[in-house]
């Protein structure tokens, strides 16, 4: 496994960050503690270091498994880089969501609470919240890190303009900035490469992408269980972007490698991008993106990748 800096911060992260989604028991596809457990202990053993959750999966259940497993496998809590995210709905009150201050002071001691931790390596805001000042947030966000409960911040999906002044308001008063940005880019969905990418290029943030295989579809030979009832991934992804996953598959037979290796190599060698996210629920799968580090494209694989894409509407957050 390789590591490196989480953007310009003094962070190491490795290469590769095991999302912990696939963990909980609200979907057919999630898996229960025990079954998780190979998952997570190959995973240290292969060196990945970085792990990422959020408050809303499964309804905190996807903590409590994290902090479980992560004790269970880890000697000591400095041995790993803990990340969650705090944003949509934990309750049916009015202030059980977004990133007002009352919500965030009291997501943050919840989520520690299931992860059963004193703090967190990366809190991170899961999307942009219009009704809320962003003065407030990144304020309130501040006192998290002051607190001692975070050690860094981190953003999600949203417009470049908005993290841009997110990043302006905490450096006119002296809060701390985001050092990370967790956003939408794969193979079939490259918007980001238009404003984000390049933001985040130049402020030294770094690019840890969600659903780097566009939520299986780069590396399904076949229906899955979560490919059949995965009901957003149809929002996200169409017909027009089998062209893209037909070069990926040609690429990856030309070179003797599963699909998703050649996919998340790609990603892997993009400017900007630290770790992709990537979610699991088979060993096989998690060993396809532990080998993607040492792969390499050439200059010519790369462009033939990249050929076949085609303009997005945003998506992802808006």
């Amino acid at each position: 496994m390789e590591y490196t800096r989480l953007g310009s911060s003094g962070l190491k992260v490795s290469r590769v960050c095991l999302g912990m989604m696939s963990f909980g028991y609200s979907r057919a596809w999630q898996l229960g503690e025990d079954a998780a457990e190979p998952i997570v202990r190959r995973a240290a053993e292969a060196g990945i270091t970085f792990f990422d959750t959020a408050d809303m999966y499964s309804a905190g259940a996807s903590e409590e498994i994290t902090g479980t497993l992560l004790k269970k496998t880890f000697a000591k809590r400095d041995d790993y880089v803990l990340a969650t995210k705090v944003y949509f709905p934990m309750g049916e009150g009015p202030n059980d969501r977004g990133l007002s201050r009352k919500h965030v002071l009291g997501a943050i001691d919840a989520s520690l609470d299931r992860l059963g931790v004193d703090h967190v390596d990366l809190y991170q805001i899961h999307r942009w919240d219009p009704e809320t000042p962003i003065e407030e947030t990144m304020e309130a966000l501040h006192d998290v890190v002051r607190s001692g409960r975070a050690r860094y911040l981190g953003a999600s999906s949203m417009y470049a303009w908005q993290f841009a002044k997110a990043q302006h308001v905490a450096e006119k008063n002296g809060w701390t900035k985001f050092v990370s940005m967790q956003n939408h880019y794969n193979l079939v969905y490259r918007e980001e490469e238009r404003e984000m990418l390049p933001l985040c290029l130049d402020q030294g943030v770094g690019v840890i992408p969600w659903s780097p295989l566009a939520r299986g579809l780069l590396a399904r030979s076949g229906e899955t269980v979560r490919s059949g009832s995965d009901a957003y991934a149809d929002e996200l992804y169409d017909e027009s972007d089998l062209a893209v996953v037909d070069v990926v598959r040609s690429v990856a037979e030309a070179k003797g490698l599963p699909p998703a290796r050649v996919a998340l190599a790609w990603l892997l060698g993009r400017p900007g991008v630290t770790a992709p996210i990537v979610g699991t629920t088979k060993l096989a799968q998690l060993e396809d993106a532990i080998a993607a580090v040492d792969v390499s494209l050439s200059a010519d694989e790369v462009a033939a990748l990249e050929a076949p894409y085609r303009p997005h509407a945003v998506s992802g957050h808006a």
